[in-house]
This record gives structure tokens, sequence and C-alpha cells, in this order.
């Protein structure tokens, strides 16, 4: 009976899902071509997404977040929230497809309209729980597009330093704003695939350069000498294995989504191997320099690789400002009345506005890492994991409910009752050490950032500049001839 059950739902939801299968047939080489780069909905494609998503610019805030925790905490915090959040985008799946089939059932259709995670919240639970996951899920995923401009001017600094990172926000900006033309996650195939080697490339440009580097000359590993850094550090961890806000939008981009179970499990495993043995090399190398730097690359000395590092990083920060602000130009559409629109233009121009906001909230708090301990802490920890547990324990709190699940849990997590034990747990843990403790510290270090260095600060964490030399010619003095110019030019730039 189970078997032909999942059976009947893999036919309401793979069967009516026909929008983005094109009948299945290229009809031509251009079509050939395009579905390779362009059409992604397999599972490897959603695999893919979900690691590149999953780790982009923390990938250079973990060390930072080493240099608080101490080596050890920094190992386990990340086994340990990876496994968190693998639990809660597993819950985020099942609600999805609970709530797709319930409404294929009712003879919906979503050819022309892109199933989020509000929506799951409303059709399961009401309007109120909409309202929730709405505000939390838009907030975060604001900061995080905020977060992805900062990284972008924050690394780009490291290769060109004529121009303030405050204006490379601005560059940055313009430039990110071209993702109002990409349809949807749908689309994102090839971008993922190249997004992850990037990644890929990076973390282990890190490792390797920290070990031939060596440790610094009287380095030290205070470890968790405060109880404000050791919480920030914890955070920004947790943080990192949040990236699943996306995953409802991910899932509908699929064509079997019932398949996404396991897929960011195993998306978490890749990432382990790319976080664990950089935040450990960066930090064994540096130790405590790096609580005053945040940005890895700041420490590694400036060479060929550690340039191809940041470039490939900053395209990759380009594709997750991407797919953390596509379910932002979603919302907007449905709230204007656009999202069914199939004139691509008209989509993009009126998604423009979302990006204006997102620019100036860059500008004006330009904290690379501590940001990011505050969004975990403040957004991520109810967005991520609190929310979908609850929402998974209210959704299936009556017998019946439980009884016509269309994916009721497995005998390895102990069914129900097991299920229903992890979530408690999940939402507990979270609420006091991610949003309590994590939130206390998190802001502490925050504000400690403003009255540091201000709001709209030009240049954050820039070495200092040094005092502009008098002038070597007075005003009576003849005027020297162009080959002296041309001289003087030469030995600045030798002595530089």
């Amino acid at each position: 009976m189970d078997e032909g059950h999942e059976k009947v739902v893999e036919t309401v939801l793979v069967g009516n899902y026909v929008e983005m299968e094109s009948d299945g047939k290229a009809k031509n080489v251009k079509s050939t071509i395009s579905n390779f780069f362009w059409n992604g909905g397999s599972a490897y494609d959603a695999w893919f997404s979900c690691s590149s998503n999953q780790v982009a610019q923390v990938l250079l805030t973990l060390p930072y977040s080493f240099s608080q925790l101490g080596m050890l905490s920094g190992i386990l915090f990340q086994i340990f929230y990876g496994l968190m959040g693998s639990w809660t985008a597993y819950l985020i799946s099942i609600l999805y497809v609970e709530y797709r089939t319930r409404k294929e059932r009712e003879k919906a259709d979503f050819r022309n309209h892109v199933i989020q995670w509000f929506e799951v919240l409303d059709g399961l639970l009401g309007k109120h729980w909409r309202n929730v996951g709405l505000g939390f899920n838009c907030t975060f995923l604001l900061f995080g597009s905020v977060i992805q401009l900062i990284a972008c001017a924050s690394n780009i600094y490291y290769i060109n330093d004529h121009l303030d990172k405050r204006t490379w926000t601005y560059i940055f900006g313009a430039c990110c704003a071209t993702t109002v033309f990409i349809p949807s996650f749908h689309n994102y195939r090839i971008w993922s695939f190249l997004g992850l080697i990037m990644t890929t490339y990076t973390a282990w440009y890190l490792t390797i350069a920290s070990l031939l580097h060596g440790q610094v000359e009287g380095v030290k590993h205070t470890g968790p000498a405060k109880m404000v850094l050791y919480f920030t550090g914890a955070t920004n961890i947790l943080y990192t294995f949040g990236g699943h806000a996306v995953t409802v939008e991910i899932m509908h981009a699929m064509w079997k989504p019932q398949k996404f179970k396991a897929i960011y499990l195993w998306a978490t495993a890749y990432v382990l191997t790319l976080t664990l043995p950089s935040a450990a090399a960066v930090y064994w190398a540096f130790g405590d320099s790096l609580l005053n730097h945040s940005n890895a690359f700041a420490l590694l000395p400036r060479s060929p690789w550690r340039n191809m590092a940041v470039i490939l990083m900053l395209i990759h920060q380009f594709i997750t400002f991407g797919f953390a602000c596509t379910p932002l130009y979603f919302v907007w559409e449905k709230a204007i009345g656009m999202h069914e629109c199939k004139s691509m233009c008209k989509r993009a121009a009126a998604r423009l506005p979302v990006v204006v906001p997102i620019w100036f909230l860059a500008i004006i708090f330009p904290f690379f890492g501590p940001i990011n301990s505050t969004v975990g802490s403040l957004l991520v920890s109810f967005t991520v994991y609190i929310i979908p547990a609850l929402a998974h324990m209210f959704t299936f709190r009556s017998a019946a409910a439980r009884e016509n699940a269309v994916e009721p849990p497995p005998k390895f997590f102990g069914r129900w009752v097991g299920t229903y034990t992890i979530n408690a747990f999940v939402v507990v843990w979270v609420f006091i050490v991610g949003f309590g403790f994590g939130g206390w510290a998190s802001m502490t270090n925050f504000i400690h950032q403003i009255d540091t260095f201000g709001i709209f600060t030009k240049c954050y964490q820039c070495p200092p500049q040094l005092p502009t030399p008098p002038p070597l010619f007075n005003s009576t003095a003849p005027i020297p001839s162009p080959s002296h110019f041309q001289i003087f030019g030469s030995a600045l730039s030798h002595n530089r």
C-alpha cells in the first residue's frame, strides 16, 4: 500500500510539472545548447545549487570564527551545525511536497508560478505563519544580498586598493543589479556548476597557501578568550550552514522535487571538505592575527594565485547575490502583479527597485565578518532552524495528518516520536544558544564595529594610509622639463 501511495504522489508531482521540461524534447541545435547550459532541473543541478550557495564569502570569514572559538570548537560547531542544517532542509522539503501534493489534488496549476516558503506555510498552517515566515525570510535574504555586496568590495580591494571599499560597493552594486534578467533558479545550471569550482579552488588555495606560508613569528592561538567572541564565532558558523532559505525555490526548479530529501546532506558533506581544511590551516598559520582581519585574504601575501582566488570569489559572489535576491524578486513580482508576466524585460524592469535598498544597506554597514554573525543570530536562527522545525511539528500534530502524510518519517529517525524529539531539540538549542547567546554576542560586536569605524565608513579594516609627502618643488623654482617628470614618476613606482 505504501509503495502504491508513493507512486501516486510521484505521478501527481511530476505529471503536472511540464513548464520546465518543454515536453522533454529538444527541437534543434540551439535549444539543445540552451538546455545544456541553461535549463537545469535534475537532482545534480539541485546539488550544485545547494553546494554553491551554501558557502560563498563565508569561506573567507570562517578562519576569523576559528580565532574566536579555538580550533576544537570551530571544527565541532561546523560538523554540528552542518548536520542540523541538513535536518531542517529535509523538513522544508517534506513540507513542500506535502503542500504541493495537496494543492495539485485540488487541480492547482504552477506552470507560471514559483512556490515559495511563505506560501507553503500559508497553505499548511494559515496566514499568521505565512506572515512570520515571509517577514523573516525576506529580511534574511535582503541582508544576505547585502553581505555579498560587502564581500565583493572587501575582496577586490586586495587586488586594487586605488579605490576605497565604499567606491567598489557602488560599482559592484551596479554589476549585481544585472541579476534581474535571470528568470528563476531553473536557469542557474552553468552558474551553479562554475560557482562550486570557484569555491573549491579558493578553499584549497587558502589551505595550501597557509601551509606553505607557515606560522607567523610569535603566533598565538588564544582560542576562546571572551564569551562575546566565542558566541559570535559560533553564530557565524550557524549562518554558514543556514543557506537553505532558498530551498523551496530550488526544489520548485526540479523536475522531480521529491528527490531533494538527501541532496542538502550530500551538499553539506562536500562543503565540509572545503571549510574544515581551509579554516583550520589559516588559523594554524596566523592565529590571533585573524581577530582583527575578518577576511582571510588580508593576511596572505599577494601573488597570482591569490589574485585568481579573489577574482573567482568575486564572480561567485555575483552568483550568490542572484541566489539570495531571486526569491525577493519573486515576492516583489507577486506583490505588484507581475509574477506571471511572460516578458522578461518587463519583469526585469519591475525587479530593479529591490536592488536599491540592498545597495544602500551595504554602504551603511560595510562590516565584513561581524554582519554575518548578526544576521545568523537574529534572522537565520528563525528562518532556517526554528520556524521549519515548529512548522513540521504543527503540520503533523493531529493523528489524521500523520496518517495521511505524503512523506512519513523513516524508521531511521524513529518515526514520528524520533522526529518530534529532534525538532524539539533544534528549537530549544537554536533559540537559547543561537538566538539568545549568539544574538547578545553578535549585537555587542556589531555595535562595537559601529563605535569604532562608524556607519558609512569609507574603508572598513583597511590598512592606514601613509601621510602625503610635502611638495618637492616650491613655487619660485623653475618648472622641470618633461624628462624630469618621467624620471620622478619612475622613481616613485620603483619605491612603491
